[in-house]
């Protein structure tokens, strides 16, 4: 179930590595634009 051959493992592997850069990138776009709108 955990072996490198594993699609289970291989898709936390890459969930995580996409994951998070991609949260990241959000909230700096979040953050960047967040003058643009009224609360």
């Amino acid at each position: 179930l955990f072996g490198l051959q594993s699609g289970a493992a291989l898709a936390t592997v890459v969930g995580v590595l996409v994951e998070v850069p991609l949260m990241l990138m959000l909230v700096r776009i979040a953050n960047s634009t967040r003058d643009r709108f009224p609360a």
